[in-house]
């Protein structure tokens, strides 16, 4: 079978990416692997000019930016048509994969298949973050579902909470979660954990519970003082292009903290993040709102004790008290005591973590949800 995922998210070595482009490279490489053809698409986001990349078999294209006031949206969907024509032609598509918004300007070829994999898109994140719905967003959301021959949803609750907003117009639909990598993330015993390090993984965001989870650290100093906070993932900035990070250093500074308690780190790689996994002793990610979330999985199948959110989908990740803990992610008190007994309670968080890992194995394992995409894919096929 022969894939293309239109994205623009594929990750390049060097720059750092988020959790949709984490989540290609690890399908795209898991099919592939499988004996699978998979092509890439999207607009080049790393530089300005077209590339092509061979990675680990995977054929990734990076079209050129177009800009044109008013109409670079336009020309960019033209540009990934045009590349999905031609490689066509090459090698005939079975099915063509993109989020939420990836069909609405793009051509559909009559003998191809297109799947919408429901990440989280701009319905969603506005009922979830209680703001308006952008109309042009929403138009373009709106036609793209159109045009989809099926669906697949990485949650049962980004499902449903995308159904309150937009019609999947009587196509198939399917909850399948993203897969793990248990190659990269497995316990490394011979990297030693330091005690009482806390880690964050993601974009440092307000979405993903950065702000509540620093407030909530001189709750945890009073207990633990000699805890560290270390933050991994890029920046994420506001309307007016300032920092998402200098911001929350901005009121760390005025925390009666020393600034060694919280770090940013920075975005690493797949590969060094599992590294920092093993060395910390907890892991904390108090999403106010997911579709799924890669961290958490991640962490889990590292046999950490990990920290996740109760709203969303975290309890369709996490049973509380048996593979995890939950924890109010509005409520930095509530983050505190999560944090708090983890760190009280050792042999207790050990055995939590235990399950975890076991727990990540059964329901996130890759050859069961490789499986699962290509008999959905060809049930779409089929109909």
């Amino acid at each position: 079978m022969h894939i293309c995922f239109i994205t623009s998210e594929y990750p390049k070595q060097g720059y750092p990416h988020g959790g949709i482009g984490s989540f290609i490279s690890t399908i795209s490489r898991g099919l592939v692997q499988r004996g699978h053809r998979v092509s890439v698409i999207g607009i080049n986001s790393y530089t300005n000019v077209d590339e092509y990349e061979v990675d680990e078999d995977v054929c990734v294209y990076r079209l050129k930016p177009k800009k044109l006031k008013g109409l670079t949206w336009w020309l960019n969907n033209r540009a990934i048509s045009a590349k999905l024509r031609a490689i066509h032609q090459q090698n005939s598509i079975d099915i063509v994969e993109t989020a939420e918004l990836g069909l609405a300007f793009v051509d559909k070829i009559k003998s191809i298949n297109y799947v919408i994999r429901l990440h989280g898109g701009h319905h969603f994140f506005a009922e979830a973050e209680k703001r308006k719905v952008s109309w042009w967003k929403g138009l373009q959301e709106k036609r793209s579902f159109k045009k989809a021959d099926g669906f697949i949803a990485v949650s049962k609750f980004v499902k449903s909470h995308t159904a309150m907003y937009l019609s999947y117009h009587n196509k198939p639909v399917k909850v399948i979660m993203s897969p793990i990598n248990l190659d990269i993330f497995k316990p490394i015993p011979e990297i030693e954990i330091r005690p009482n390090t806390i880690l964050f993984a993601g974009t440092v965001c307000e979405k993903k519970g950065a702000h509540e989870l620093i407030k909530a650290m001189p709750k945890v100093l009073e207990v633990f003082p000699d805890v560290q906070l270390h933050m991994y993932g890029r920046d994420w900035f506001f309307k007016d292009g300032s920092s998402y990070i200098t911001y929350l250093k901005d009121y760390i500074s005025k925390l009666a903290i020393k600034k060694i308690h919280i770090q940013f780190m920075g975005s690493v790689s797949m590969h060094e993040l599992a590294r920092k996994y093993a060395s910390a002793e907890i892991c904390v990610f108090p999403s106010l709102m997911e579709t799924q979330g890669l961290v958490a999985p991640e962490a889990m199948a590292m046999e950490k004790l990990v920290i996740f959110s109760k709203c969303g989908p975290g309890p369709e990740t996490v049973e509380h008290n048996k593979t995890g803990l939950l924890c109010d992610p509005y409520d930095d008190q509530d983050i505190a005591d999560k944090i708090i007994w983890a760190l009280k309670h050792k042999p207790e968080a050990i055995e939590i973590a235990k399950n975890a890992r076991n727990h990540v194995i059964s329901n996130f394992n890759m050859d069961a949800l490789i499986k699962k995409n290509i008999e959905f894919y060809n049930f779409v096929i089929s109909q």
